[in-house]
């Protein structure tokens, strides 16, 4: 079974910078990428397919940002990521994900340059940390590419 890391992402700058190492690390492993995306719940829908709609917009985005930062990295690997859109709250949908795939390795996420992590981060590396089954892996959302080449 394929390792498959699982990467949160938003239009944050680190978030991009943890996808190009999962999928750097995914590449030289042979693994996979599941890619996660988390849709805030609106507060009243009145139509089904009014919020089908913004799930979908959502996903098209997604596939947007990981054809523009990791492209070139999973054609070379023969990598096709799977994308999932979730609604709600994001520390349950990753908790969600990961307790229903046996072939999730590892959580990837990013960590903004300066100021306060963000939610995710602080959530599993505070109160919930070491409570996943998987390591969780913070990338430095300053990384270079080549310095990302290295490491990964």
């Amino acid at each position: 079974m394929a390792r498959t890391y699982l990467v949160v992402i938003d239009d944050s700058p680190e978030a991009r910078v943890a996808l190009r190492f999962a999928a750097r690390r995914a590449a030289k492993t042979d693994g996979e990428v599941d890619v996660l995306a988390v849709v805030e719940p609106q507060d009243f829908v009145q139509w089904g397919g009014v919020q089908a709609a913004i799930e979908e917009e959502q996903r098209l985005r997604i596939e947007g940002i990981v054809a523009a930062s990791v492209g070139e990295i999973m054609n070379a690997a023969g990598i096709t990521p799977e994308i999932i859109v979730r609604q709600g709250d994001p520390v349950a949908a990753v908790r969600g994900h990961i307790g229903t795939r046996e072939d999730v390795a590892a959580l990837v996420l990013g960590a903004a340059p300066s100021g306060k992590p963000g939610p995710l981060v602080a959530h599993f590396t505070g109160h919930d940390a070491g409570k996943l089954p998987v390591p969780v892996m913070i990338i430095p959302g300053a990384l270079s590419d080549d310095q990302l080449e290295i490491l990964s």
